[in-house]
């Protein structure tokens, strides 16, 4: 049987339980004709680069499907009359790699990660001597304008 992997994304504004439902109704739609899911990775709520019917966010969903040709295209059709579907992504592929994809692993990386440059500083902007006022301006000017009246 032939392999896909499919890409999905959802609504913003639908929750991660109606999320995991569609998946659900998905995966029946499959079943019916004879095919499975074997791979479930949900990615998300992430920010899309343009804006798909009025959203600006959307939950992904990555699935992996051996499936016959009839059953992706019933799936395929009734997925792009769901309210709740953005956008679906089909691709043929030769095998489903089972390990976690690397959207999903650069997501767990990121909490590693430190402050910013490496370095730790205390200081803001005026501690690091751009901007802002001196502190012995003010002495100084006094003196100078003393000297100046003088």
């Amino acid at each position: 049987m032939p392999l896909y992997e499919t890409v999905l994304i959802a609504r913003n504004d639908v929750s991660q339980a109606q999320v995991e439902a569609l998946v659900e109704s998905i995966s029946g739609i499959l079943g019916e004709h004879g095919g499975t899911i074997r791979k479930r990775e949900f990615w998300g709520l992430r920010t899309l680069a343009y804006r798909i019917k009025k959203n600006r966010k959307g939950h992904y969903v990555l699935l992996g499907i051996e499936a016959p040709v009839e059953a992706m295209n019933e799936m395929s059709r009734q997925m792009g009359l769901h309210d709740d579907v953005l956008r679906l992504l089909t691709l043929r592929v030769d095998e489903i790699d089972e390990t976690p994809s690397p959207i999903l692993s650069r997501k767990d990386d990121r909490g590693d990660r430190g402050s910013r440059g490496g370095a730790s500083r205390s200081g803001g902007r005026y501690e690091s001597g751009r901007g802002g006022r001196r502190h012995n301006d003010s002495s100084e000017t006094r003196d100078h304008n003393a000297a100046a009246a003088e």
